[in-house]
């Protein structure tokens, strides 16, 4: 069903670019970059949607805000990323607040009218998706990275990714009309590839349903949520806080009897408190350190490989003896 939705996207989209060219040729005149006759450029803020921009526009000029070892909560608005955001004709970003603390700031040093909330040239992959876990909001400065949308790491998620892929491919359409058929059939190739993909992933995942880790923030929640794994314990006592020696002491305590298959954490989030936890619970925890996204978002298939790492990483947990 899914490709043969990308096929039907492909072929609507070629449509766009040739007989049924008037609308979208008219909605891309008054509101797309002036940018058609030149290669496009895009700033990414993570390193996913540049992967995914790569797959759909490989011509592009991409700029990628963050890297595997980044917190996206908290980036520097360095003077490099404010330069690239002016030139850029698109920003693709997550959205859902994960960008809340850097984003704006460097819309509005890079005063780039194209790139505005609002604006055709900012595509927030959150919109196209329902969330998981919306948090009610709160002023509490307290409270942590709290989204009141729901969680923001939806790219965790092959099924979501497939939702993100084909709305922006439309989107990618309209602004650059005169390249729609070429977007379409990207598209349609990768969806075919990614639905083929996914299903190895759910089969291999099998062993993994109603799995118990322990992992630091939920970087990895929708991972879990597809899987049928359960996220036991939390080793930040609020969301985006480090880990503390009250919080740990309370989970070794709270672990001890039936410890997790594994303690995951992201590549870029210090590892100390995961290993110490684990040595508290006598080694039966194994520590897992693996990438939040993408290493090289310009590497073939670069989601694929990103994908297989982690899934990878976890049937090695689940098979090794406690």
């Amino acid at each position: 069903m899914a490709s043969c939705q990308a096929l039907a996207l492909a072929t609507a989209l070629g449509a766009a670019g040739f007989v049924a060219l008037g609308p979208l040729q008219a909605v891309a005149q008054t509101r797309a970059p002036a940018a058609a006759a030149k290669v496009p450029t895009v700033f990414a803020c993570e390193p996913e949607w540049a992967a995914l921009v790569r797959v759909l526009l490989p011509q592009a000029k991409l700029h990628v805000a963050t890297h595997a070892r980044q917190d996206p909560h908290h980036i520097e608005a360095r003077p490099a990323l404010i330069a690239q955001l002016r030139r850029a004709d698109l920003a693709v970003c997550t959205g859902a607040g994960l960008e809340a603390g850097w984003l704006p700031m460097l819309q509005q040093r890079a005063a780039n009218p194209r790139v505005q909330d609002g604006q055709p040239g900012l595509f927030f992959a959150a919109d196209q998706v329902r969330l998981i876990d919306p948090r009610p909001a709160t002023l509490n400065p307290f409270a942590g990275d709290v989204h009141p949308e729901g969680n923001p790491h939806l790219h965790a998620d092959p099924g979501r990714l497939v939702q993100v892929a084909a709305a922006l491919a439309a989107h990618l359409a309209r602004l650059w009309p005169d390249q729609a058929v070429e977007i379409g059939r990207r598209h349609a190739d990768w969806s075919v590839r990614w639905q083929a993909h996914r299903a190895r992933w759910q089969r291999e995942g099998q062993r993994l349903q109603s799995l118990r880790v322990a992992a630091q923030h939920t970087t990895f929640g929708y991972l879990w949520h597809w899987l049928g794994m359960e996220m036991v314990a939390d080793l930040e006592p609020r969301p985006g806080m480090p880990p503390t020696p009250g919080h740990l002491g309370a989970l070794r305590e709270q672990l001890r009897s039936q410890p997790p298959a594994a303690i995951v954490v992201a590549s870029h989030q210090d590892a100390r408190s995961a290993h110490w936890l684990g040595r508290q619970l006598d080694q039966r925890s194994p520590v897992l350190v693996v990438p939040a996204t993408v290493e090289d978002p310009d590497q073939p298939e670069a989601l694929v490989r990103w994908f297989d790492t982690v899934l990878q990483a976890l049937l090695v947990a689940a098979d090794t003896p406690r």
